[in-house]
């Protein structure tokens, strides 16, 4: 029996993810998140071919506070996505696979995404 209460295999919880698969998870899930933003703007387009009130409708939903953090964390993902894309493609030369240059370039994968986001948020206000 176990009398410590210890989990009788290596849990989740008990490790330290490393970067670089937490970044995978994340690049996965960044992914089906573009899917959903997708589709909101097919939406908010088709309102705009439908009617002028639909339109008025979806447009303010897409506007409210919460609308607003959907879009800005749709474009955080879109970054994020574009720039650990381009780190895969990079390894998909062969570079960049000693865990310096894995640990680096994840790092500066994020940097990049934070930037870019913050950048696009800018440019359109």
């Amino acid at each position: 029996m176990n009398v410590n209460r210890r989990p009788l295999s290596p849990h989740a919880s008990i490790y330290r993810w490393p970067l670089n698969a937490v970044m995978s998870i994340l690049h996965r899930a960044t992914g089906v998140g573009l899917a959903v933003g997708a589709v909101l703007a097919v939406w908010w387009l088709l309102a705009a071919a439908t009617s002028e009130v639909y339109f008025g409708f979806v447009d303010s939903l897409l506007t409210s506070i919460l609308g607003e953090l959907v879009l800005v964390a749709s474009l955080a993902a879109l970054w994020y996505h574009c720039c650990n894309g381009i780190r895969h493609l990079i390894w998909d030369t062969g570079y960049g696979f000693n865990a310096v240059s894995v640990a680096w370039s994840g790092r500066l994968a994020i940097a990049a995404a934070i930037a870019l986001t913050c950048l696009t948020i800018l440019i359109i206000q």
